[in-house]
């Protein structure tokens, strides 16, 4: 490889979710096509940390190679802390090492993109047939919002823990704002708790239960494995006109020092006849782009390079969904993932054996049993407070399949395992949907390896403190009646003073039902806005740095995905959201892939894909 130079049709820059989608679709429908996809991170295939889903969280902690860690400014809005954003770093991307939470956007979200920032094709009834073409559904046959030919699958996954048996019972008993659905990723459906009914034989007499749900995953209920879309879109699929390259950067083409630390360090070149995607994601290609001369053309001269298209957007518009994982003590007999976190051999054993056997128990698992997206009513918005009123009134008002946060639970403790008591945890997991809170990244050097100037502008916005305060004491009023419970993990919790009625305690016994809600005083609400400033963090859904906007408004890429100012290069993935979307953003990352799949088709006037 030193000094080589290559040729393909097509160079797909960034092995992420997006970018396997599309070479993946591509190289399937016409074999007569070359094409190379660079990735910087390591390969995936068949392993363990990848297509077991309970291992998700071992590629967050200090050594991993599989994500790639960006530090942001330090704030007083955030603590005074540095956010540290990690994003995949490794063939697949997120879809390789995310929570494996299956989740929908609002149909809202893409009617925005169509008509709000003005690209046809993008609306949610334009979407839905690529939506159900990504996936085979396996909870319930007949949904007509879902696909069941897929290549990814959809389940229950392989256990419903009694955690989130507990939470959901709890939650749906406790919270009268709210209904239920069997389907709360159709998506219009908001503010409904999942659950399910079947019909029960009682004699001679036919009636309905309705039982609790558990989330649905990316997980195939008959293996087990992890729905990425390496293995199930690229992998052992006899694609031999699909080049993979693992461990190179995207400068001009080197490698990446860490994976190829024998290769010569030489820039090598690899030249496309008909079109080059950016596909590096939302920190990834903005940076390519300034690199090669595309951006703002101040920035790039002070940095000493050329410019050659002026794009003020690029690296703007940088958007997240921010989080808190608060966790709480939880009896013994739980059900959680916390052992196969900490690497507990009795454990890893235990469930390893089941998950090979038939694809089931907690390996098969993602700690993720239940949840909601939460609008709130007008008593809650009371709660919430003034600060979020106008915001509620300009955006979300008239939207109602808008939810502000997702709220749920996670079987398990959510961070570094060797920093807390080895026993068994739940945490509250509730994010914002559209954090007001907007950042930017921006490349410091030609360097590849140099750090960003990234600012993701957490908290900055009085609206996004203000949810977040609502969501930690709503999410806590539901764990703390579920029986499991055995009271707050307090080092993670707001420091409340001892004498107030929102203390938190170990062992304190469950609340009942029907038992009032705490009341929290003025200097507790402030104690919640310290935690939530020195504790919320990024939910690893970075979006939106190569917005699709109209050029003069900020955009980088057309609705075709076209850069702006430039023939034959395009970018697909999550950068290119001119907004942010109210889900995970694996299930949109998916489909930008399967819509760009179609666009480049078209113009290689490939029939089908």
């Amino acid at each position: 490889m030193a000094g080589a130079e290559l040729e393909f049709d097509i160079i797909v820059a960034g092995g992420g979710t997006t970018g396997c989608v599309v070479v993946g679709r591509l190289a399937a429908a016409d074999p007569s096509l070359s094409i190379l996809i660079l990735e910087a991170g390591p390969p995936t295939h068949e392993d363990l940390a990848h297509v077991q889903p309970a291992r998700y969280l071992t590629h967050l902690l200090p050594g991993s190679q599989t994500v790639k860690r960006h530090v942001g400014k330090e704030s007083t809005d955030v603590g005074g802390r540095a956010q540290i954003v990690p994003s995949g770093h490794c063939l697949g991307g997120g879809s390789s090492v995310n929570f494996a939470m299956y989740a929908r956007a609002a149909a809202s979200d893409y009617d925005d993109w169509a008509n709000v920032y003005g690209n046809p094709g993008w609306g949610s009834e334009d979407l839905l047939p690529l939506l159900r073409k990504a996936e085979t559904y396996q909870p319930q046959i007949g949904k007509e919002t879902h696909g069941y030919s897929g290549p990814l699958k959809v389940s229950y996954g392989g256990h419903f823990t009694n955690v989130g048996q507990q939470w959901l019972q709890v939650a749906t008993q406790y919270d009268k704002e709210r209904t239920v659905t069997d389907d709360p990723n159709d998506l219009h459906t908001c503010n409904a708790y999942g659950v399910s009914a079947f019909c029960s034989v009682n004699g001679l007499n036919l009636y309905w239960v309705t039982m609790p749900m558990c989330d649905i995953r990316w997980i195939d209920a008959e293996t087990g494995r992890r729905s990425d879309v390496p293995h199930h879109y690229i992998y052992d699929r006899g694609l031999r006109n699909l080049t993979i390259m693992t461990g190179w950067n995207v400068k001009r083409f080197v490698p990446n020092k860490q994976l190829n630390p024998n290769t010569t360090q030489m820039v090598h070149t690899a030249r496309a006849r008909r079109m080059v995607v950016l596909s590096a994601g939302a920190f990834g290609s903005p940076a390519i782009l300034e690199r090669s001369g595309i951006g703002n053309a101040k920035l790039l001269r002070e940095l000493g390079i050329e410019s050659l298209v002026d794009l003020p957007g690029v690296g703007e518009n940088y958007q997240d969904h921010i989080v808190l994982f608060t966790p709480y003590h939880v009896a013994d007999e739980a059900e959680t993932l916390d052992g196969i976190v900490r690497s507990e051999e009795s454990e890893l054993n235990k469930w390893s054996a089941q998950w090979l056997k038939d694809g089931s128990g907690l390996m098969a698992h993602n700690g993720i049993d239940a949840g909601v997206k939460l609008r709130p009513s007008e008593r809650e918005l009371a709660i919430i407070g003034p600060e979020f009123r106008q915001l509620w009134s300009e955006y979300y008002a008239n939207a109602p399949d808008k939810p502000v946060m997702w709220l749920g639970i996670l079987a398990q403790y959510v961070g570094d395992p060797s920093t807390v008591p080895a026993r068994k945890y739940c945490c509250a997991d509730y994010f914002l949907d559209y954090p007001a809170s907007i950042g930017y990244v921006h490349i410091t050097s030609t360097d590849v390896d140099a750090p960003p100037d990234f600012d993701p502008k957490f908290l900055s916005c009085p609206e996004d403190l203000a949810l977040l305060r609502w969501g930690y004491k709503h999410g806590r009023e539901i764990i703390r009646r579920m029986p499991l419970y055995e009271g707050e993990y307090a080092p993670a919790h707001p420091a409340f003073s001892e004498e107030s009625t929102a203390a938190c305690r170990l062992q304190r016994a469950p609340a009942a039902i029907g038992d009032p809600p705490i009341v929290y005083t003025p200097q507790d609400d402030l104690a919640i806005d310290k935690f939530v400033r020195e504790n919320a963090g990024t939910t690893w859904h970075s979006l939106g740095t190569c917005a699709m906007k109209a050029r003069e408004g900020a955009g980088v890429v057309d609705s075709r995905l076209n850069v702006y100012g430039v023939q034959g290069l395009k970018v697909a993935d999550l950068s290119i959201a001119p907004a942010n979307v109210s889900a995970n953003t694996y299930s949109t990352a998916v489909l930008i892939g399967e819509k760009a799949a179609n666009l480049i088709a078209e113009e290689l006037n490939i029939c089908t894909v």
